[in-house]
C-alpha cells in the first residue's frame, strides 16, 4: 500500500509540476485574459488530491473511532458542545429587517442571522481558545 501511494503522490506530483510549466510558459497576460485554459487542469489536479486527502482522513478518523470506545465518547462531547455554540450564536443573533442587496440579489433576515450566527459563534470559540491558552499558560507558570 505504502508503494502504490508513494507511486500516485509522484505520478501527481509530475502531473503538477507539468501544468505549473504550462501555465509559466503562457505568461501573466494571457492568464489574466483568461482564454488559455492553462489553470484548469493545475485546478483539477488539486481537487483529485483534495479529494484523495479527505477520503484517506474519513477513512482512519473513522476507523479509530470505532476501534477505541474512548475516543468516541470524547469526539461525540466535542461535537456536542460544539453544535451547542452555534445553536446558542444562532439564538443570540437577530435577523436584521434592513435590506441588503448581494448581486443583484435581496438578502433575507433569515440569511442575516445566520451569518450573524457564524459571527457569533467565532466570537464564543475565539474567547475560549484564548481563554484556554491564558489558563495552561498561567497553569504552566505556577508549577
Amino acid at each position: 500500500m505504502y508503494k502504490i501511494l508513494k507511486i500516485v503522490a509522484a505520478a501527481l506530483g509530475l502531473i503538477g509540476i507539468i501544468f505549473l510549466i504550462r501555465i509559466i510558459s503562457v505568461g501573466d497576460e494571457a492568464i489574466k485574459a483568461g482564454d488559455d485554459g492553462s489553470v484548469d487542469p493545475i485546478a483539477y489536479v488539486a481537487y483529485v488530491i483534495l479529494a484523495i486527502t479527505l477520503v484517506f482522513v474519513l477513512y482512519f478518523v473513522l476507523k479509530n473511532l470505532f476501534t477505541q470506545r474512548g475516543s468516541l465518547r470524547s469526539t461525540l462531547i466535542g461535537a456536542g458542545a460544539f453544535i451547542g455554540v452555534l445553536v446558542i450564536g444562532y439564538v443570540v443573533s437577530g435577523g436584521d429587517a434592513t435590506i441588503y442587496k448581494y448581486n443583484g440579489l435581496e438578502v433575507t433576515a433569515g440569511e442575516s442571522q445566520i451569518v450573524g450566527a457564524g459571527l457569533v459563534s467565532f466570537y464564543i470559540l475565539m474567547v475560549a481558545a484564548a481563554a484556554t491558552m491564558l489558563l495552561f499558560g498561567i497553569k504552566k507558570m505556577i508549577k
